[in-house]
Order: structure tokens, then C-alpha cells, then sequence
């Protein structure tokens, strides 16, 4: 099976506070805290790309799993803003970081990114061609967010978070996982220019928002409610345990409203969740490795807890796992 080694994160220093936002747009602290619970948010400078901050997150992974990057035998990065459209963020990780030429590659589930490459990774090391892994998730979401739209641009926020994994046959590792997506309703979270389909080429063919991030708010909140609490129950019940067997819950840091659910459905406190979507807001790939990264240096993830992680997002998509620390 499998242990976690390190966690690491990064998180860009600029803040954007909900005050700072109601100067460039329409809304307020009182509108944005309501509705999501995000009283800021981090923004990477212009000179950092998404590959600068998942290599300042993995750095902190190896550190802590004490680990060279040489000593790394694979990469899978989760994202859905790499640094370009070709090549994947993976292999730019790699190389930053001083890595041998390992395989490296990308994998874009939008805010399920790093719960579909947790689970590869297991699944890989699973098969023995490789004995360890280091996952990442990461996201500069502030580069496609309409900065005009208030239902979306006042969300996201910039960061990443990565883990090590090993092979360890006296660990459990995965106790339970459920993954799905429903590709019907994928055009609710998309931006609609720059691939195949609509490649941008002739600006008099698409409006200027079609450049940028889009979600239909409503409809995917209203899909969150009601596929992740079931989710949950459901992993529960997998891994043969009860609610309170479950030592933390980390759930993608989308809308406070939605960790409020979860934990309702599973008739447990608030305090059993790793909630930092006050200070961070929604950073996309990076929110699950991020809240884990700040749980274990808090001291409250210790080895041996049960943790229940699960992503939701794009496509639309969900996943999550239930993993013995």
C-alpha cells in the first residue's frame, strides 16, 4: 500500500482582500462572505506561473518527506492552468526542481485535479513499476478569471500544495474512493475559446468573455449539494466505518455552505473539517494538498488518522478517498 512521506504548499504573497475586490467590481465584503465564506485571497505576481508554484510546494513536500528530487520517481501534476497549452506543467516541474528524466504529466479534472492524481499515483505504485511519486495540485486561476465578473472573479485564488507518496506493505493507504463524472452538464463550468472546437483564431466570431473563465454558479452549486454529502456517506460506509472513525475531513475549499452540508449529512462537527477558504478562497487544484499541507504542520493530522479528502469540480466531475495517514 501506500504512506505519505511530506506535504507541502505555497501560497503567493500578494493578498486581495474582499474590500480590495468591491474597488474594481460590483459586490462587497458582506456580499462575497455570505454567499462563500472567502475573506481573501492570494494573487500570484507576474512572474510567477503555475510551475513556480508547484515547485515552491514540492520543495517543502521533499523537505519534510526527506527526499532529494533525484530520489523522485515520478510526477503527476493536477491543474487546469498549466504555463502554456503545450507542453503539460509536469515536465517544467521537473525540470525546475532538478529531477532525473523521470515521466512526468499533467492532469486537468478542474477543481478534481489533485484527487484524480492522488489516486493514479496510487494506482501506479499499486502495479510496482514505480515506488514512489510526487503529486501536485496547482493552480493561477487569477490569469483566466474575467476580472469584470462578479460571480466568478471574487471565488478563486491562486496556490498550490503537493505530497510525497511511497509504497509501504504496512500501510493500509487507501481505505475506500468514489469517482465519477457527468460530461452532460460539462459546459457549466468552461471557458469557451482557446481549444479545438472554438481555437480563438478570429476574434469577430466570439465575445470577449468567451476568453475567460465561465461558470453557471447556481446550477453547480445546486450539483455539490446535492452529489458530495452522498459521496461522503458513501466513502463512510465503503471503507466499513462509521462518521466518527473519520479523523479529518478535507473537502475542496469551494463555498463554506457546501462544508456545512457535508457535515450535516455525516452528523459531525465543524471542527472535524480543515476549512481555510476564509483566508485562500477557492484555489482550484491546490486546495485539498494546501488545507492537508496546513493540517499536518498544525499538528492536527498525525500517522494513523483516518482522512477523508474529496475534490469536485469541472466536467462535471467528483473524487474522493478515504486514507489512512
Amino acid at each position: 500500500m501506500i504512506k505519505i512521506l511530506g506535504t507541502g504548499s505555497y501560497l503567493p504573497e500578494k493578498i486581495m482582500t474582499n474590500h480590495d475586490l468591491a474597488k474594481i467590481v460590483d459586490t462587497s465584503d458582506e456580499w462575497i462572505s455570505k454567499r462563500t465564506g472567502i475573506k481573501e485571497r492570494r494573487i500570484a505576481s507576474d512572474n510567477e506561473a503555475t510551475s513556480d508554484l508547484a515547485v515552491k510546494a514540492s520543495e517543502k513536500a521533499l523537505e519534510m518527506a526527506g527526499l532529494k528530487p533525484q530520489d523522485i520517481e515520478l510526477i503527476i501534476v493536477g491543474t487546469s492552468t498549466a504555463d502554456y497549452s503545450i507542453p503539460a506543467c509536469a515536465p517544467i516541474v521537473q525540470a525546475k526542481l532538478g529531477c532525473g528524466k523521470i515521466p512526468a504529466f499533467d492532469i486537468n479534472s478542474v477543481c478534481t485535479s489533485f484527487s484524480y492524481a492522488f489516486m493514479s499515483a496510487y494506482s501506479i505504485l499499486s502495479t510496482g513499476f514505480y515506488n514512489n511519486c510526487l503529486i501536485v495540485g496547482a493552480d493561477t486561476y487569477s490569469r483566466i478569471l474575467n476580472w469584470k465578473d462578479r460571480n466568478t472573479c471574487v471565488i478563486f485564488g491562486d496556490g498550490a500544495g503537493a505530497a510525497v507518496i511511497k509504497k509501504d506493505p504496512s500501510k493500509k493507504g487507501i481505505l475506500s474512493y468514489i469517482f465519477g463524472a457527468d460530461g452532460k452538464d460539462a459546459d457549466l463550468i468552461r471557458i469557451p475559446v482557446g481549444g479545438s472546437k472554438y481555437p480563438g483564431q478570429d476574434p469577430s466570431i466570439y465575445k470577449y468573455d468567451d476568453l475567460y473563465f465561465q461558470m453557471e454558479g447556481k446550477k453547480v452549486y445546486e450539483f455539490t449539494i446535492n452529489v458530495i454529502p452522498d459521496v461522503a456517506e458513501r466513502l463512510v460506509k465503503q471503507a466499513n466505518l462509521t462518521s466518527n472513525d473519520v479523523d479529518w475531513i478535507v473537502l475542496h475549499q469551494a463555498n463554506y455552505r457546501i462544508i456545512e452540508a457535508v457535515a450535516k449529512k455525516l452528523e459531525l462537527p465543524l471542527d472535524k473539517f480543515i476549512v481555510n477558504i476564509d483566508k485562500v478562497g477557492n484555489t482550484s487544484s491546490g486546495s485539498i494538498p494546501i488545507a492537508l499541507d496546513e493540517a499536518v504542520r498544525s499538528g492536527k493530522i498525525k500517522e494513523g488518522n483516518k482522512v477523508m479528502a474529496i475534490g469536485f469540480g469541472g466536467g462535471l466531475s467528483w473524487g474522493g478517498f478515504i486514507v489512512e495517514w
